[in-house]
């Protein structure tokens, strides 16, 4: 049964030192989007800096680091819905920064404790980055990306030609996912583990599902892909769903919420929870 229905905030590009952005028009942008889905009845939503592409590894600019602190914290002030950060491309410390500063719940990392290889170059893991602040802000959870989209994991690439090599081998590859899952937990200090497709829009397959929720104790949410067609496959499986193109106007990510595409998946939900109940 879904614990949780996440939306997602697809931002415009965002104020930096090189480029001025009215930023009351993407607060005001942001709070409408919010307080929509909250009259829908999800349960949280995740405020991301979609409009800054291409994406770099970390977002060190300090104006744009500002906005969305200011962006964050009005709309924490406008709804009561659990908020999350996500600053793309993997800026967990400044998203968590962000997180502490404007009162958010959680943040989404890309890569918690794989390198990984995306368009924005090799990126090294998260988690020993982020300790500093969970020892001295313990509050905030951490959503973390398994086998990222857009990206490909370097430990996956290794695991599977050692898996195939029967001199080297220590298991199948199903025993090395389950070796990453357990690291993410164990040593990422992950809160809860987010499933995605190859690419935005995409669902992750059903057996990744099915293998990340055997081997994982803390929640599972499938992170992209979730549509009013799949819902009842995906909602047997994980635990949450984070969705953003699909309640989209066209179904098209970075648009703004489409409050019938946004209702109908809701309901969908509900409908299945209900099921689920009797």
């Amino acid at each position: 049964m879904l614990k949780e229905v996440i939306g997602v905030i697809h931002l415009p590009r965002l104020p930096s030192v090189y480029s001025s952005v009215d930023l009351n028009s993407i607060i005001d942008y942001a709070v409408r989007e919010a307080r929509l889905l909250e009259e829908l009845g999800y349960s949280g939503v995740i405020v991301e800096n979609y409009g800054d592409k291409p994406y770099s590894k970390r977002v060190r600019d300090p104006v744009t680091l500002c906005s969305m602190t200011s962006i964050v914290r009005e709309v924490v002030k406008s709804t009561s819905l659990k908020i999350g950060v996500n600053l793309l491309r993997n800026s967990g410390r400044e998203a968590y920064s962000v997180a502490v500063a404007s009162g958010a719940k959680f943040i989404r990392v890309n890569a918690l404790v794989e390198t990984i290889i995306s368009d924005s170059g090799v990126i090294e893991p998260e988690a020993s980055r982020l300790r500093p602040l969970r020892i001295n802000y313990p509050d905030i959870e951490i959503y973390a990306d398994i086998l990222v989209k857009h990206a490909s994991s370097l430990r996956l690439a290794l695991s599977i030609l050692e898996a195939e090599n029967s001199v080297t081998s220590k298991g199948s590859l199903e025993d090395y996912y389950r070796e990453l899952v357990g690291d993410y937990v164990e040593r990422g200090g992950a809160s809860a583990l987010v499933v995605t497709g190859l690419r935005t829009g995409e669902p992750p397959p059903i057996r990744l599902l099915e293998l990340t929720k055997k081997y994982s104790p803390i929640p599972v949410l499938a992170g992209s892909g979730v549509t009013l067609e799949n819902i009842d496959k995906v909602a047997r499986i994980v635990d949450g769903v984070i969705v953003g193109s699909y309640i989209k106007k066209q179904g098209k990510a970075g648009n703004p919420t489409d409050p019938d595409r946004a209702k109908q998946l809701i309901l969908k939900i509900r409908e299945l929870t209900q099921l689920t109940h009797t």
